[in-house]
Protein backbone atom coordinates (compact mmCIF):
# COMPACT_ATOMS: atom_id res chain seq x y z
CA UNK A 1 0.00 0.00 0.00
CA UNK A 2 1.09 3.73 -0.63
CA UNK A 3 0.87 6.85 1.96
CA UNK A 4 -2.47 6.95 0.36
CA UNK A 5 -4.37 3.81 1.36
CA UNK A 6 -3.80 2.86 -2.56
CA UNK A 7 -2.24 -0.39 -3.25
CA UNK A 8 0.77 0.18 -5.51
CA UNK A 9 0.42 2.66 -8.48
CA UNK A 10 1.46 0.30 -11.34
CA UNK A 11 -0.92 -2.41 -11.89
CA UNK A 12 -0.30 -6.23 -12.30
CA UNK A 13 -0.32 -6.50 -15.95
CA UNK A 14 1.16 -9.98 -16.52
CA UNK A 15 -1.46 -12.77 -16.60
CA UNK A 16 0.44 -15.52 -17.28
CA UNK A 17 3.03 -14.35 -14.14
CA UNK A 18 4.11 -17.16 -11.26
CA UNK A 19 1.87 -14.79 -8.87
CA UNK A 20 -0.96 -15.14 -10.94
CA UNK A 21 -0.72 -18.83 -11.51
CA UNK A 22 0.05 -19.71 -7.93
CA UNK A 23 -3.60 -17.50 -6.78
CA UNK A 24 -5.18 -19.39 -9.42
CA UNK A 25 -4.39 -22.49 -8.67
CA UNK A 26 -6.59 -21.99 -5.40
CA UNK A 27 -9.80 -22.42 -7.37
CA UNK A 28 -8.66 -26.47 -7.31
CA UNK A 29 -8.62 -28.45 -4.61
CA UNK A 30 -5.25 -30.01 -4.39
CA UNK A 31 -3.42 -26.69 -4.04
CA UNK A 32 -6.05 -25.55 -1.82
CA UNK A 33 -5.57 -28.26 0.73
CA UNK A 34 -2.19 -28.20 0.66
CA UNK A 35 -2.02 -24.57 1.44
CA UNK A 36 -4.96 -23.92 3.28
CA UNK A 37 -5.94 -21.36 1.45
CA UNK A 38 -9.14 -20.81 -0.92
CA UNK A 39 -10.35 -17.61 -2.57
CA UNK A 40 -12.92 -14.26 -1.56
CA UNK A 41 -14.16 -12.80 -4.88
CA UNK A 42 -15.96 -10.18 -5.42
CA UNK A 43 -16.81 -6.66 -3.32
CA UNK A 44 -18.90 -8.48 -0.64
CA UNK A 45 -17.03 -11.52 0.26
CA UNK A 46 -13.68 -9.53 0.27
CA UNK A 47 -15.38 -6.84 2.37
CA UNK A 48 -16.63 -9.65 5.27
CA UNK A 49 -13.15 -11.10 4.75
CA UNK A 50 -11.13 -7.96 5.62
CA UNK A 51 -14.23 -6.87 7.76
CA UNK A 52 -13.06 -10.12 9.87
CA UNK A 53 -9.23 -9.99 9.20
CA UNK A 54 -9.27 -6.51 10.85
CA UNK A 55 -11.21 -7.86 14.29
CA UNK A 56 -8.82 -10.26 14.84
CA UNK A 57 -5.79 -8.52 13.70
CA UNK A 58 -7.37 -5.80 16.55
CA UNK A 59 -7.76 -8.82 19.36
CA UNK A 60 -4.25 -9.97 18.89
CA UNK A 61 -4.93 -12.83 16.77
CA UNK A 62 -3.91 -14.16 13.47
CA UNK A 63 -5.37 -12.43 10.32
CA UNK A 64 -7.59 -14.37 7.81
CA UNK A 65 -6.50 -11.96 4.83
CA UNK A 66 -3.22 -13.08 3.14
CA UNK A 67 -3.65 -11.24 -0.11
CA UNK A 68 -5.85 -8.21 -1.96
CA UNK A 69 -6.18 -7.67 -5.74
CA UNK A 70 -8.18 -5.19 -7.31
CA UNK A 71 -8.55 -2.96 -10.27
CA UNK A 72 -8.59 0.09 -9.95
CA UNK A 73 -12.26 1.10 -11.22
CA UNK A 74 -13.02 -1.61 -8.19
CA UNK A 75 -11.54 0.81 -5.92
CA UNK A 76 -13.08 3.53 -7.54
CA UNK A 77 -16.42 2.00 -6.84
CA UNK A 78 -15.73 0.84 -2.89
CA UNK A 79 -13.17 2.68 -1.24
CA UNK A 80 -14.62 1.54 1.67
CA UNK A 81 -12.16 -1.19 0.49
CA UNK A 82 -8.72 0.47 0.28
CA UNK A 83 -9.63 1.25 4.30
CA UNK A 84 -10.34 -2.24 4.74
CA UNK A 85 -7.59 -3.56 3.30
CA UNK A 86 -4.74 -1.58 5.26
CA UNK A 87 -2.11 -3.94 6.89
CA UNK A 88 -2.75 -6.68 4.12
CA UNK A 89 -0.54 -7.47 1.41
CA UNK A 90 -2.76 -5.48 -1.63
CA UNK A 91 -2.13 -5.38 -5.02
CA UNK A 92 -3.46 -3.34 -8.27
CA UNK A 93 -4.19 -5.52 -10.83
CA UNK A 94 -5.45 -5.39 -14.50
CA UNK A 95 -8.75 -7.13 -15.51
CA UNK A 96 -7.02 -9.36 -17.54
CA UNK A 97 -4.92 -10.21 -14.55
CA UNK A 98 -8.29 -10.59 -12.24
CA UNK A 99 -10.05 -12.86 -15.00
CA UNK A 100 -6.82 -15.05 -15.02
CA UNK A 101 -6.86 -15.17 -11.22
CA UNK A 102 -10.55 -15.73 -10.88
CA UNK A 103 -12.95 -18.52 -10.97
CA UNK A 104 -15.94 -16.92 -12.11
CA UNK A 105 -16.41 -15.80 -15.94
CA UNK A 106 -16.97 -11.83 -15.11
CA UNK A 107 -14.86 -11.56 -12.08
CA UNK A 108 -15.96 -8.19 -9.87
CA UNK A 109 -12.72 -6.63 -9.96
CA UNK A 110 -11.07 -7.67 -6.52
CA UNK A 111 -10.47 -10.77 -4.77
CA UNK A 112 -8.62 -11.85 -1.35
CA UNK A 113 -6.39 -14.77 -0.54
CA UNK A 114 -7.37 -16.51 2.83
CA UNK A 115 -6.37 -19.24 5.43
CA UNK A 116 -8.85 -21.43 6.38
CA UNK A 117 -11.28 -20.53 8.69
CA UNK A 118 -13.04 -23.97 10.07
CA UNK A 119 -12.59 -24.72 13.76
CA UNK A 120 -13.36 -28.01 15.53
CA UNK A 121 -16.27 -29.85 16.80
CA UNK A 122 -14.87 -29.15 20.41
CA UNK A 123 -14.59 -25.71 20.03
CA UNK A 124 -18.38 -25.36 18.94
CA UNK A 125 -19.46 -27.71 21.53
CA UNK A 126 -17.43 -25.55 24.59
CA UNK A 127 -19.24 -22.31 23.36
CA UNK A 128 -22.98 -23.84 24.42
CA UNK A 129 -24.66 -23.16 20.71
CA UNK A 130 -28.46 -23.25 20.67
CA UNK A 131 -28.75 -23.84 16.89
CA UNK A 132 -26.33 -25.73 14.78
CA UNK A 133 -26.95 -26.64 11.19
CA UNK A 134 -25.50 -30.08 9.77
CA UNK A 135 -25.31 -30.45 6.49
CA UNK A 136 -25.00 -34.70 6.05
CA UNK A 137 -23.72 -35.71 2.35
CA UNK A 138 -24.89 -32.20 0.80
CA UNK A 139 -22.82 -32.43 -2.88
CA UNK A 140 -23.42 -29.44 -4.43
CA UNK A 141 -21.14 -26.24 -3.18
CA UNK A 142 -24.21 -24.03 -3.95
CA UNK A 143 -26.78 -25.39 -2.07
CA UNK A 144 -24.05 -26.03 0.65
CA UNK A 145 -23.26 -21.76 0.48
CA UNK A 146 -27.24 -21.26 0.58
CA UNK A 147 -27.63 -22.88 3.50
CA UNK A 148 -24.67 -21.46 5.90
CA UNK A 149 -26.32 -18.33 4.95
CA UNK A 150 -29.48 -19.19 5.50
CA UNK A 151 -27.90 -20.19 8.82
CA UNK A 152 -26.11 -17.31 9.49
CA UNK A 153 -29.26 -15.51 9.03
CA UNK A 154 -31.42 -17.13 11.20
CA UNK A 155 -28.70 -16.33 14.08
CA UNK A 156 -27.96 -19.67 14.13
CA UNK A 157 -23.84 -20.80 15.93
CA UNK A 158 -22.63 -23.16 13.47
CA UNK A 159 -22.54 -24.79 10.44
CA UNK A 160 -21.53 -28.28 10.69
CA UNK A 161 -20.74 -30.67 7.32
CA UNK A 162 -19.92 -34.11 7.51
CA UNK A 163 -16.85 -35.74 5.96
CA UNK A 164 -18.85 -37.16 2.94
CA UNK A 165 -20.04 -33.18 2.19
CA UNK A 166 -18.35 -31.04 -0.71
CA UNK A 167 -15.31 -28.71 0.02
CA UNK A 168 -17.04 -25.38 2.01
CA UNK A 169 -14.12 -23.57 0.69
CA UNK A 170 -14.62 -24.52 -3.37
CA UNK A 171 -15.16 -20.86 -4.76
CA UNK A 172 -18.83 -21.46 -6.12
CA UNK A 173 -19.71 -22.69 -2.36
CA UNK A 174 -17.90 -19.51 -1.04
CA UNK A 175 -19.59 -17.23 -3.76
CA UNK A 176 -23.04 -19.04 -2.43
CA UNK A 177 -22.59 -17.60 1.46
CA UNK A 178 -21.93 -14.02 0.58
CA UNK A 179 -20.11 -13.41 3.18
CA UNK A 180 -21.65 -15.40 5.77
CA UNK A 181 -18.66 -17.85 5.84
CA UNK A 182 -16.84 -15.15 7.59
CA UNK A 183 -19.50 -14.75 10.18
CA UNK A 184 -19.69 -18.20 11.94
CA UNK A 185 -18.00 -20.90 13.14
CA UNK A 186 -17.93 -24.11 10.51
CA UNK A 187 -16.53 -27.88 11.31
CA UNK A 188 -15.92 -30.20 8.14
CA UNK A 189 -14.91 -33.79 7.98
CA UNK A 190 -17.46 -34.81 11.04
CA UNK A 191 -18.59 -38.15 11.29
CA UNK A 192 -22.50 -37.65 12.07
CA UNK A 193 -22.57 -40.67 14.72
CA UNK A 194 -20.21 -38.80 16.53
CA UNK A 195 -21.82 -35.29 15.98
CA UNK A 196 -24.68 -36.70 17.23
CA UNK A 197 -23.59 -38.62 19.79
CA UNK A 198 -21.58 -35.35 21.19
CA UNK A 199 -24.63 -33.30 21.15
CA UNK A 200 -26.84 -35.54 22.75
CA UNK A 201 -23.94 -35.42 25.94
CA UNK A 202 -24.64 -31.81 25.74
CA UNK A 203 -28.57 -32.03 25.90
CA UNK A 204 -28.37 -30.23 22.51
CA UNK A 205 -31.55 -31.79 20.35
CA UNK A 206 -30.93 -33.60 17.04
CA UNK A 207 -33.85 -32.96 14.11
CA UNK A 208 -33.96 -34.32 11.18
CA UNK A 209 -35.59 -32.53 8.40
CA UNK A 210 -37.37 -35.32 6.65
CA UNK A 211 -40.41 -34.82 4.17
CA UNK A 212 -41.83 -37.82 5.47
CA UNK A 213 -41.38 -37.19 9.22
CA UNK A 214 -43.86 -38.33 12.03
CA UNK A 215 -43.60 -34.51 13.18
CA UNK A 216 -44.93 -31.26 11.49
CA UNK A 217 -42.85 -28.47 11.93
CA UNK A 218 -45.97 -25.83 12.10
CA UNK A 219 -47.33 -28.42 14.84
CA UNK A 220 -44.09 -27.60 17.04
CA UNK A 221 -43.97 -23.90 16.58
CA UNK A 222 -47.97 -23.47 17.79
CA UNK A 223 -46.99 -26.01 20.65
CA UNK A 224 -44.25 -23.68 22.05
CA UNK A 225 -46.36 -20.41 20.95
CA UNK A 226 -48.95 -22.20 23.88
CA UNK A 227 -46.13 -22.40 26.13
CA UNK A 228 -45.42 -19.23 26.16
CA UNK A 229 -48.89 -18.25 26.57
CA UNK A 230 -49.13 -20.07 29.49
CA UNK A 231 -52.00 -22.21 27.77
CA UNK A 232 -51.38 -26.05 27.90
CA UNK A 233 -50.34 -27.41 24.36
CA UNK A 234 -52.36 -30.39 22.91
CA UNK A 235 -49.19 -32.54 23.28
CA UNK A 236 -45.62 -31.66 23.35
CA UNK A 237 -43.73 -33.50 20.81
CA UNK A 238 -40.65 -31.69 20.99
CA UNK A 239 -39.52 -28.37 22.09
CA UNK A 240 -38.27 -25.78 19.45
CA UNK A 241 -37.06 -23.40 21.85
CA UNK A 242 -34.23 -25.94 23.18
CA UNK A 243 -30.98 -25.84 21.45
CA UNK A 244 -31.25 -28.07 18.45
CA UNK A 245 -28.82 -29.81 15.46
CA UNK A 246 -30.76 -30.06 12.73
CA UNK A 247 -29.93 -32.90 10.31
CA UNK A 248 -30.21 -31.51 6.19
CA UNK A 249 -29.49 -34.22 3.79
CA UNK A 250 -28.45 -34.83 0.08
CA UNK A 251 -29.90 -33.32 -2.50
CA UNK A 252 -31.28 -36.35 -3.89
CA UNK A 253 -31.70 -38.38 -1.42
CA UNK A 254 -32.43 -36.64 1.10
CA UNK A 255 -30.96 -38.22 4.70
CA UNK A 256 -30.10 -41.76 4.53
CA UNK A 257 -32.27 -44.47 7.16
CA UNK A 258 -28.75 -44.59 9.12
CA UNK A 259 -28.60 -40.75 9.39
CA UNK A 260 -32.22 -40.79 9.97
CA UNK A 261 -32.16 -43.28 13.03
CA UNK A 262 -29.73 -41.11 15.25
CA UNK A 263 -31.98 -38.27 15.13
CA UNK A 264 -34.66 -37.67 18.24
CA UNK A 265 -37.30 -36.89 16.25
CA UNK A 266 -37.80 -36.60 12.26
CA UNK A 267 -39.92 -33.56 11.57
CA UNK A 268 -41.47 -32.63 8.06
CA UNK A 269 -42.62 -29.29 6.86
CA UNK A 270 -45.56 -28.99 5.26
CA UNK A 271 -46.66 -28.66 1.80
CA UNK A 272 -49.74 -26.76 1.27
CA UNK A 273 -49.78 -26.87 -2.39
CA UNK A 274 -48.78 -29.23 -5.23
CA UNK A 275 -45.26 -28.98 -5.42
CA UNK A 276 -43.81 -32.36 -4.36
CA UNK A 277 -41.30 -31.04 -2.09
CA UNK A 278 -38.97 -28.30 -1.26
CA UNK A 279 -35.39 -27.75 -2.36
CA UNK A 280 -32.39 -28.19 0.75
CA UNK A 281 -31.94 -24.48 0.90
CA UNK A 282 -35.68 -23.37 1.35
CA UNK A 283 -36.32 -26.26 3.49
CA UNK A 284 -33.11 -25.78 5.56
CA UNK A 285 -33.81 -22.29 6.08
CA UNK A 286 -38.04 -22.98 7.29
CA UNK A 287 -36.19 -25.13 9.83
CA UNK A 288 -33.66 -23.11 11.03
CA UNK A 289 -35.93 -20.07 11.13
CA UNK A 290 -38.84 -21.97 13.17
CA UNK A 291 -35.94 -22.72 15.99
CA UNK A 292 -33.90 -19.66 16.20
CA UNK A 293 -37.98 -17.55 16.41
CA UNK A 294 -39.07 -20.12 19.21
CA UNK A 295 -35.85 -19.34 21.27
CA UNK A 296 -35.63 -15.99 20.43
CA UNK A 297 -39.15 -15.91 21.81
CA UNK A 298 -38.21 -17.90 24.74
CA UNK A 299 -35.72 -15.92 25.67
CA UNK A 300 -37.33 -12.84 25.51
CA UNK A 301 -39.68 -13.81 27.84
CA UNK A 302 -37.35 -15.63 30.24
Amino acid sequence: MNETGRPQDIPLSNPRADRVRKVAQLAGRPARLKRKEFLAEGPQAVREALTLHQARIAAGEPGVVYEVYATEACLDRHPELEKLAEGTDAYLATDEVLAAMADTVTPQGILAVCGFLDVSLEQVLDAGPRLIAVLCQVRDPGNAGTVLRAADAAGADAVVLTASSVDIYNPKAVRSTAGSLFHLPVVLGVEIEELVARCKERGIGVLAADGQGQLNLDRLQDQNAARRLGAPPRGSEYALEQPTAWLFGNEAQGLSEEELALADHRVAVPVYGAAESLNLGTAATVCLYASARSQLAGAAES
